[in-house]
């Protein structure tokens, strides 16, 4: 665990302080979030936030291969790295889209090809849970879903971008989520507790730590593309990772069922279930209004909380907590499946609830003279 939290601080700070300096250079190449339509700020933002996120991982991931406890698990080392060289190539994609604003068809083609460098390196799904059993995959269909899965996540992350530190302070809240579900899940079974997924998980709440001083309302500089792409492909590549890590047949075997199974597949969707949702909605709503799903609007879920009356912080504050609900309470279900954590988790999504609706409950009792 000490080594993990090494990681996170040098992770944080490296992204810290690169954040300064490329908020600089941005300002000086021009490399600004101008003000449209559909944005929420006022004056343009400097971007290159990614950049300083793609430095906080590299250092991390550097420095874990040099630790006693990480750096001897040569499979670790190597998974981690194939998947520092997918994220450059997709922040790499991110930065030019941010500068020249890339047709749509050259941003799938970059995340195709950076979830080729993952899927090449032998990062890949290895087996699905079902109800009854575990298949294993073959090897084609093992690299369709790996990317498949890498992409959708690559733009859900990249959809849910639109408040100042909102897509950082939820990612940060599901890499954490899912960093105590490997760490408690490989010390529960008595597994090695030195996993891709582990190291990856906790590089990202770091970074995202790292990046929250620069980007919270009132924002001074974005990630853009190059970081909302990279923290979607760390996330999805460290899902992937964790399939090829553990065994899963040893796992169920230990823990009398499938369930702890069905976490490496259900945790990261409860963790991107706010992005992946907003995704699914946007591809509905602009389909059914006859625009292709790229083409933005300003319908996504963050719009719908300051249509509702919230303000910009109290709006993000609402996505931090369905995010903290949905990602540790699929953890605390998964790890005690019993009545006093569904009553725990349900009672938690009920005050999110509350918080949610707090604008609409506050006009009606001013109507009602309460």
């Amino acid at each position: 665990m000490r080594e993990y939290l090494l990681v996170l601080l040098m992770a944080a700070m490296t992204t810290y302080l690169l954040g300064g300096l490329c908020r600089r250079v941005a300002l000086r190449t021009g490399m600004l979030a101008m003000v449209r339509d559909r944005d929420v700020h006022a004056v343009p933002v400097p971007y290159g936030g990614g950049v300083a996120m793609l430095g906080g991982v590299a250092t991390a991931v550097l420095l874990a291969a040099q630790l006693p406890f990480l750096g001897r698990h040569a499979l670790v080392s190597h998974d981690a790295a194939a998947i520092l060289l997918a994220g450059a190539v997709i922040c790499v994609v991110g930065v030019f889209d941010d500068w020249l604003e890339l047709s749509a068809i050259t941003k799938f083609a970059g995340q195709v090809l950076a979830a080729g460098i993952v899927v090449a390196n032998g990062v890949r799904m290895y087996w699905i849970p079902l109800p009854n059993s575990i298949i294993a995959l073959d090897t084609a269909t093992s690299i369709l879903i790996t990317v498949l899965f890498i992409v959708l996540c690559t733009n859900a992350v990249n959809f849910v971008d639109g408040l100042d530190g909102l897509a950082s302070g939820v990612i940060a809240i599901g890499a954490t989520a899912f960093f105590g579900y490997t760490y408690l899940l490989a010390y529960e079974q008595e597994l090695v507790r030195a996993t891709t997924a582990s190291l990856i998980t906790i590089a990202i709440a770091g970074v995202c730590l790292g990046f929250l001083p620069h980007n919270f309302s009132p924002a001074r500089m974005f990630m853009g593309d190059s970081g909302a792409m990279l923290l979607g492909l760390l996330m999805a590549a460290s899902t992937i990772s964790l399939t090829g890590q553990i065994d899963a047949s040893a796992l169920t075997a230990r823990s009398g069922g499938l369930v702890p199974a069905y976490l490496p597949i259900i945790l990261p969707v409860a963790i991107m279930a706010l992005p992946l949702l907003d995704l699914v909605l946007a591809y509905v709503r602009r389909t059914i209004a006859g625009r292709w799903w790229f083409v933005a609007d300003k319908q996504h879920l963050h719009h719908r909380l300051l249509q509702l009356g919230h303000s910009t912080v109290r709006a993000v504050a609402v996505m931090y907590a369905w995010a903290a609900v949905l990602s540790f309470g699929t953890v605390l279900i998964g790890l005690d499946p019993g009545w006093r954590s569904i009553g725990a988790v349900a009672g938690a999504a009920l005050l999110a609830t509350g918080f949610t609706l707090l604008p609409q409950l506050r006009g009606r009792r001013e109507v009602t003279g309460g």
